[in-house]
This record gives structure tokens, C-alpha cells and sequence, in this order.
């Protein structure tokens, strides 16, 4: 368990900040923005939370407490010690369930989705788009670096979750506010 003291600890004023391993990096530093990133999905669906429904709640709180260890292991690079906590495929299983669930009643689309509708949709749309980003820099970092290829499956199969939660947000799908492409190209 994680113990903390002390909120300020002056040792990142220079721009570093310590990993999970103990080693320092700089605050821009690849593993450092994918995990930051992971942080700021997991902070997007805590506001997102307010304003859902008890089951799609009850899910995102799961989520974020898997959220919690995809930052951790993002924060340690990998080392030959099996101690260190690492997202399993169990993980992702739980997500794909709760899609399943999810999406079996949604109306199927013939378009694409505007971020919209009710409000719980909207952030819903706002985490899934975060969660983008967060798989982006995970993919950057796992270019350059070493990671638990798991984070990537997981973060992608978290967008879709996000997706598909802010449908269900949206009256089953009925809500949904769909694109019209190129609808204001003749307007005036």
C-alpha cells in the first residue's frame, strides 16, 4: 500500500520526477507523458461520473481503480523482478465485457457520433478522447522504450468502452447526435 506523508517533497523543483523503480527523469520525458496522460483519462472520468447512470458508474469505478495500475505499471520500467504490478489480460477481458453488455441493446449506427447529446455522454466522449491521447503516448513510449504491451491493449479497449458508454448515456442510442457529413458546405 501506498503511504504518503508529505504532499511536497522539492525534488522535482528541477524538472525530474522519480519512477516507480527509484530512478529520476525528466517531467517531459516519454514514460513520464504517458503515464501523466493515464492520469488525466482516469481525472476525466471522475468528472464524467457525476453525472452518470448507477451501472455505467459502477463500471468507470472499476475502471479507475485499473486506471491506478496502468499508471504504475507505466511508471516502472521493466526490470527481471516479477514484483512489480503489471496489467493482465483479465483486465482487458473485464472491459470487453462490460462492451458486450453495454452495446447489446444500442441501436446500430449508419454514421458517426458527435460528441453530445445528454450531459454524462458528453464527458463520457471528452474521457474517450483523453484516452486517445493516453494510448498515443503509450504507443510513442513503447517505440523507444520497453513496456508491458498490455497498457496499449488495455487504453484501446478503454476508448471503445468510453464510446460505447456514451451512447448508452445517450437513451440507448437514440440520442445520439450523428454527423452529417458535409451538411454546412452550401449553407449561407
Amino acid at each position: 500500500m501506498v503511504k504518503l506523508n508529505k504532499i511536497y517533497t522539492r525534488t522535482g523543483d528541477r524538472g525530474s520526477t522519480g519512477l516507480g523503480d527509484g530512478s529520476r527523469r525528466s517531467k517531459d520525458d516519454l514514460r513520464v507523458e504517458a503515464y501523466g496522460a493515464v492520469d488525466e483519462v482516469n481525472s476525466s472520468i471522475g468528472v464524467a461520473r457525476l453525472s452518470c447512470s448507477h451501472r455505467v458508474d459502477e463500471l468507470l469505478d472499476r475502471v479507475q481503480q485499473d486506471l491506478f495500475d496502468v499508471g504504475a505499471d507505466l511508471c516502472c520500467p521493466p526490470d527481471q523482478s516479477q514484483t512489480r504490478l503489471r496489467v493482465v489480460e483479465e483486465q482487458i477481458e473485464s472491459l470487453e465485457g462490460a462492451i458486450d453488455e453495454l452495446n447489446h441493446n444500442l441501436s446500430p449506427l449508419n454514421s458517426f457520433v458527435l460528441p453530445g447529446g445528454a450531459a454524462a455522454s458528453a464527458h463520457l466522449h471528452i474521457a474517450r478522447a483523453v484516452a486517445r491521447r493516453a494510448e498515443r503516448r503509450t504507443v510513442a513510449l513503447s517505440k523507444v522504450e520497453e513496456i508491458n504491451e498490455i497498457t496499449v491493449k488495455y487504453l484501446n479497449r478503454l476508448s471503445d468502452l468510453l464510446f460505447v458508454m456514451a451512447r448508452f448515456e445517450n437513451k440507448l442510442g437514440s440520442g445520439d447526435v450523428l454527423w452529417v457529413p458535409g451538411v454546412n458546405r452550401n449553407a449561407r
